[in-house]
């Protein structure tokens, strides 16, 4: 029987992942302190903590010394810490904009002296700003929001064709992850219904992947082609990995250990 053997969330849009023992699922289909704040550029067209395209706000997919940096999150202080190689690098409390203004600041300074940045080139894009309340989850890959799930099986099949003795699965950023599944099964289950724990989910499409995936969570490298392997060794029309589901109208809690089967 498929059973979930990591969970994760990640509380700023593009940033590293908690790992977690328990998620909360909003009748929605979002999960708890997933995606609630974001450092968004000054030119988006987005009003304050509304919804926006990545490509407007830093993650791994324009910046991938972002890895080298940890999120610690308490969503019921609402408080963020962000950490650089071990060390704080800056903390603030989000209910005060002056806190948010520092780290925003701090964050801006540590981002321009990468070697790789969106900053450097975009004045326009300057200062950055830190959107989101840290309650509501809205800052996913697309408006709907959805919870992510891949199989340690289809992860497998990916290091193999690519070479990668060391292939960790956060390259992905799903929120779940099941064993006990055939590779890439879990593609199976588009369209269908799906029972993990007591929160059953619709599964509504497969998860197109960009280049976040090429950079390793470990030493912030742009490291291994994974879009390119994807598409050619696997015959896909775009590269995908992982599913993104909803909820059927009721949420709950998921626990490592629970149970996955098809409806």
């Amino acid at each position: 029987m498929p059973k979930v053997v990591a969970l994760y969330r990640y509380p700023v849009k593009g940033f590293t992942a908690e790992t977690c023992d328990t998620l909360h699922v909003l009748n929605t289909g979002r999960i708890v302190g997933d995606r609630v704040l974001g450092f968004r550029f000054a030119d988006s067209t987005a009003s304050d903590d509304a919804w926006s395209k990545k490509h407007e706000m830093l993650a791994l997919v324009n910046t991938p010394g972002l890895a080298r940096l940890r999120c610690q999150f308490n969503h019921y202080a609402l408080r963020l810490r962000l950490y650089l190689d071990g060390d704080l690098l800056v903390e603030a409390d989000l209910k005060n904009e002056a806190d948010r203004q520092h780290m925003a600041a701090i964050l801006e300074k540590y981002v321009l002296e990468l070697d790789e940045n969106p900053l450097n080139l975009y004045s326009e894009r300057l200062p950055l700003k830190l959107v989101g309340d840290g309650i509501t989850p809205r800052f996913h890959d697309n408006e709907r929001g959805m919870v992510t799930l891949h199989s340690r099986a289809s992860l497998a099949a990916v290091a193999d064709a690519i070479g990668a003795l060391d292939f960790s699965e956060l390259r992905f950023r799903s929120n779940l992850v099941v064993d006990s599944l055939s590779a890439w099964e879990e593609q199976n289950w588009i369209g269908h219904k799906v029972q993990i724990g007591d929160i059953c989910f619709e599964v509504v499409e497969s998860k197109t992947r960009c280049l976040a995936t090429h950079v390793n969570p470990q030493t912030a490298e742009r490291d291994l082609p994974v879009l390119t392997t994807l598409k050619h060794h696997f015959e896909q029309k775009k590269p995908t990995f992982a599913i993104a589901m909803l909820t059927d109208g009721l949420g709950g809690q998921i626990h490592v250990g629970d149970t996955v089967r098809l409806v």
